[in-house]
């Protein structure tokens, strides 16, 4: 008797809680927009926070309230945009899709080294004390600290030099904030010529600390069609607003082979990953 009695109780116990649960439910219920739900089912669902708002919900939210645009999300593909642009009752221009590459080529087998690195591997860290052993004071530091925050795994450290995958990445930004030195920039996927330097010191002092700087020599400048590559001083770039053909790095010949495309000039893009291929 006493076992029924506990299982009677029981019973009406969570009899009692479940409608007490299901009234409370329903009257503090928050309807939910159909607009928002709409999109929110459109929208990729990363939450890499690449479009500024905390994750995919709040960006859906802002997109209907108005305090966002549709290009907003790094991630969502042409058609995407389009759908979400229909939901709104809007028409979305044609967008780019942006991808991060890293604008330096001194892996360790390039670069000098003027000490041992023997602490926290984050580059902030190391770029605070003595710049992490590399005597490049522009290059990168290779400690992963980018790779880290990247929500797709994007990026790889190949023999000290971080390497962005294209194809793999979703422009959502956070490797830019993380690298320290600023060598990570958003360019749009349809440029794929770069310049694998970041070093705005003499062409001389370039090579004594590298062996793969852009010493400032302008051939690539005269090849290239007219503002595709701008002059920074001792530092050529490409016109991200523009940019150079694709076979400028053949035509070019630059003499320190700095000028590649999509990856540096000294890996190649293999189906298991990146190799180094050392340029003789």
């Amino acid at each position: 008797m006493i076992i029924l009695y506990s299982i009677l109780i029981l019973c009406v116990v969570a009899l009692i809680l479940g409608l007490s649960i299901g009234i409370t439910a329903k009257y503090f219920l928050v309807e939910q927009d159909p607009q928002v739900e709409k999109i929110l089912s459109l929208l990729p669902g990363a939450n890499c926070g690449g479009c500024g708002f905390a994750g995919c919900s709040d960006f859906a939210k802002s997109l209907s309230e108005g305090k966002a645009e549709v290009e907003g999300c790094p991630v969502a593909s042409a058609e995407v945009r389009k759908l979400i642009a229909q939901v709104l009752g809007k028409s979305v221009s044609d967008y780019i899709r942006k991808v991060a590459v890293v604008l330096c080529g001194g892996s360790n087998n390039f670069a000098r080294k003027i000490s041992e690195y023997n602490g926290i591997a984050d580059c902030r860290s190391a770029n605070i004390i003595a710049g992490g052993g590399k005597a490049c004071r522009y290059g990168c530091l290779g400690f992963a600290s980018c790779a880290r925050v990247c929500p797709v795994n994007a990026i790889e450290i190949c023999d000290g030099l971080a390497v962005v995958h294209s194809d793999i990445c979703i422009g959502c930004g956070k490797c830019v904030k993380a690298c320290p030195r600023n060598l990570i920039k958003l360019v749009p996927e349809t440029i794929t010529v770069h310049v694998f330097c970041s070093s705005k010191d003499k062409g001389v002092d370039k090579k004594k600390l590298c062996d793969v700087p852009c010493i400032g020599c302008r051939k690539c400048v005269k090849v290239a069609g007219e503002d595709e590559m701008l002059v920074d001083g001792f530092l050529v770039r490409t016109n991200y607003e523009k940019g150079p053909a694709a076979d400028l790095p053949l035509r070019a010949g630059c003499p320190t082979n700095c000028l590649g495309n999509s990856f540096p000039y000294s890996y190649k893009k293999l189906s298991k990953g990146l190799i180094e291929e050392k340029v003789a």
